[in-house]
């Protein structure tokens, strides 16, 4: 400072006292952390409220839920709470066809300090609010490129949805998946801001703690790591789909940790991130196989088209293209939008981040996850139900980008380069530069440079304004159709599912069986078994027998004891057949009024009769001298993996059942459920052999018309079995030929029509005073 200006400085006297504005500015970045979370707190309070009022408008203030599948959450949240972990039904054994492993757990949460009965919905509503503020405060770190200001367009943009905001508050999973999706980011960003934090440098005698921790990267890299694998397991055991997020996060954090560390350091980093979530997906897989025989979950084997036996490939992937096509045309041209093609500006805002290298990191690791959400979603045949619940994550992220985008369009300098930004304040730039600028007439370019980017800044603010303005306008309808229906439904529910619930309640049923599996056991608080399969009962394959057809589902009732059979049925008529007419006798009707969400008007209650099924029966032509040495049920999917049978697939081997009367002439009727083999193409399965006397191959038929049955044994023919028409039961059976190995393959093959095969027996005659051998599998 030299002479003149100290003496124009002491003729201005004493500073000015810094007014409220410059104030504000200092206390920015410690008043900024505090006043976002207030408010995306109030704007989360404000949706939620919305929704919840319009329920208990409703329901006239009862809380309930807008679909059953949150009772199913419920379900096991109660048998968690009650020592039974990863149960639907209490003793029903393992289940795992919830889609969620860890939800249930902070469901039990609260139904352990005092939110009974419909009241833990309440504690769901409130798990959804905090995991909805987390996942906005997390959220608004991917906006902080843009600029400290940018994340407060975050929450009124990612609540704007009416679709996204119904099933974050519908008691789902959906909320709390957003929520460890965002520690599992945090976890993620961590590492990645830790390898960009510089080394200590060499001549640097004292060291704070910050120093120490850049001073020991791999240390520190190595522990946050972890935390973020550890993160990736949770977020996975909360959807399983999360294989997506994990994968992305992952390799996010080792391309960071690549540019400031190297390639082995990003691999060991690779490897933290992701094998604790592969470790998650491992032990479910090995406990869905020790506990219920599959490998897969029972959601997967119901849900997902690549699990039926009888469509072809192409059939699976038109039904694949078909789905994805329609989660995105779905969003789009309906949730997002009342009108084409508003719905689009979504996706439009979304793609800008990409376009600035201060947002583009950022923004390409949400787009993979937008992409592979919906990519994999879209295998499962349920995607297009529920109000699309299962794409909502992908929406989530999308309206995070969404808000990136509209950041940039509004931020000032967003576009700049440096030399820009200088030319706009020349007053900043190097002397060099000055130097150049005032040799060629720099201040005039930088006051026609600084008016173009003034003038483009105005025009895409104003751009900005009216995409808003737009999307708004389209989208407010939605919205108030997604709140009205929120309602709806959530009456809906407890005008049927909770009333029929307390219904079985108070006729003290032993056990339900249902085909909605959540608010009938919940409100009942009775055993239940779950003729879809999600629930799960001890390791009896229901999920899939349920893709083979309800023919399926009754073989396994059968091998049910008598006394754990369900003796009542809660179910839709509709959806099951002849089942209720056969199998049940009618008590009582819960109707529904002004229905939107329940599978059908009137949900029927039946006490049931299974007295047709008969487990382990004999042939009717069974010889008084003659033991069964192995049986084959077809259709009964625990035999015919027994037995390794293998039906003609695809578009072949479709089950069927009868009930039809006893061939004995018992007077009752028995039931038998089959597979329809065409024409030419053939069955198999092994058996065992006769070992002593003369052995006899016997089946069972339903033969509407005759058909013949040709019979090989290892390749070789031991005869034909002729089939004549029938109404009632009818056995067909052949000689054995002599020295067949102790197990052998047989195979049968239509060569005049097709049949139904429903049971496949091997008898012999022992020696006098000689054992009989055990069945197969006993």
């Amino acid at each position: 400072m030299d002479g003149t200006e100290t003496a124009a400085s002491r003729r201005a006297g004493p500073a000015a006292r810094p007014g409220w504005l410059d104030r504000l500015v200092a206390a920015w970045p410690r008043v900024d952390p505090v006043l976002f979370a207030a408010y995306a707190g109030a704007c989360v309070l404000y949706a939620a409220v919305a929704f919840y009022s319009a329920m208990h408008q409703q329901t006239g203030g009862m809380w309930s839920a807008p679909l059953d599948d949150v009772f199913i959450h419920f379900d096991y949240a109660r048998a968690t709470a009650r020592g039974y972990p990863f149960e639907w039904s209490e003793g029903n054994g393992f289940s795992s066809g919830n889609t969620s492993l860890s939800y249930p757990f902070v469901l039990a949460l609260g139904y352990l300090v005092g939110f009974r009965g419909v009241l833990l919905m309440q504690w769901a509503a409130i798990v959804a609010c905090t995991s909805t503020l987390g996942f906005l405060l997390v959220g608004a770190r991917l906006l902080e490129p843009v600029g400290r200001w940018a994340k407060y367009l975050l929450p009124p943009v990612a609540l704007s949805i009416g679709a996204l905001d119904w099933s974050l508050f519908s008691g789902m999973e959906n909320a709390f998946h957003l929520g460890v999706w965002a520690l599992a980011t945090l976890a993620a960003l961590a590492v990645a801001r830790a390898a960009d934090a510089p080394r200590e440098p060499a001549t640097r005698t004292t060291r704070t703690a910050d120093d120490a921790r850049a001073a020991a990267p791999p240390k520190r890299l190595a522990h946050l790591g972890w935390a973020a694998g550890l993160a990736g397991a949770l977020l996975y055991a909360t959807r399983p789909e999360s294989v997506v997020c994990v994968a992305a996060l992952s390799v996010y954090a080792a391309i960071a940790v690549k540019r400031a560390h190297g390639a082995r350091a990003a691999i060991a980093t690779l490897l933290r991130t992701s094998v604790p979530g592969a470790l998650a997906c491992l032990a479910q897989a090995v406990a869905n196989r020790v506990f219920t025989g599959e490998w897969a979950a029972s959601g997967a084997i119901a849900k997902l088209a690549l699990n039926n036996p009888y469509m072809t490939s192409s059939e699976k992937w038109d039904t694949y293209e078909f789905l994805a096509t329609y989660v995105v045309a779905r969003n789009t041209n309906h949730h997002f939008s009342d009108a084409l093609p508003w719905g689009w500006l979504v996706p439009a805002l979304a793609l800008i981040p990409l376009a600035s290298r201060r947002t583009r990191g950022a923004a390409a690791l949400l787009w993979v996850q937008v992409v592979g959400w919906l990519a994999l979603v879209s295998l499962n045949g349920q995607v297009r139900w529920q109000n699309e619940r299962y794409t909502m994550p992908a929406v989530a992220w999308l309206l995070v980008l969404a808000a990136m985008g509209l950041a940039l369009l509004v931020a000032r300098a967003a576009w700049a380069s440096g030399d820009e930004r200088r030319l706009e304040r020349p007053e900043s730039a190097p002397a060099g530069l000055k130097a150049r600028l005032g040799a060629l007439g720099g201040i005039a370019a930088a006051a026609r440079g600084g008016a173009l980017m003034r003038g483009l800044w105005c025009a895409r603010v104003a751009l900005a304004l009216a995409v808003a303005a737009l999307f708004w306008a389209h989208q407010l309808p939605r919205m108030r159709d997604q709140i009205w229906f929120f309602g709806r439904a959530s009456r809906n529910i407890r005008d049927q599912h909770l009333v029929a619930g307390k219904l079985l309640a108070q006729l003290d049923v032993r056990r339900v069986l249902v085909g909605d599996a959540g608010a009938l056991l919940y409100a009942s608080d009775r055993p239940g078994l779950d003729i879809i399969g999600l629930g799960g009962y001890h390791d009896l394959p229901f999920a899939r027998a349920g893709v083979h057809g309800l023919g399926a589902s009754l073989e396994l009732i059968e091998r049910i004891p008598e006394g754990d059979r369900p003796d009542t049925l809660a179910i839709y008529p509709g959806w099951w057949g002849d089942l209720p007419a056969i199998f049940g006798r009618r008590i009582a009707a819960i109707p529904v009024v002004g229905n939107v969400i329940c599978g059908g008007a009137e949900k029927v209650i039946y006490q049931a009769d299974w007295s047709p099924l008969a487990f382990g029966e004999a042939p009717a032509s069974m010889r008084e001298d003659e033991r069964i040495v192995d049986e084959l049920d077809v259709a009964d999917l625990v035999s015919e993996r027994e037995h390794g049978y293998a039906f003609p697939r695809p578009q072949a081997g479709f089950v069927g059942f009868s009930v039809l009367p006893d061939p004995r002439g018992s007077g009752h009727d028995r039931f038998d459920a089959g597979r329809v083999i065409p024409g030419g193409r053939s069955e198999a399965a092994r058996l065992h052999a006769p070992r002593e006397g003369q052995g006899r191959l016997v089946v069972r038929t339903a033969a509407p018309r005759a058909a013949t049955i040709r019979a090989t044994a290892d390749g070789r023919e031991i005869g034909h079995l002729a089939l004549k028409r029938r109404d009632g039961w009818t056995e067909a059976s052949l000689d054995l030929p002599e020295g067949l190995p102790e197990t052998f393959t047989l195979t049968l093959t239509p060569v005049d029509g097709e049949w139904v095969d429903h049971h496949v027996w091997i008898l012999d005659r022992p020696a006098r005073g000689a054992f009989a051998r055990p069945l197969a599998g006993q």
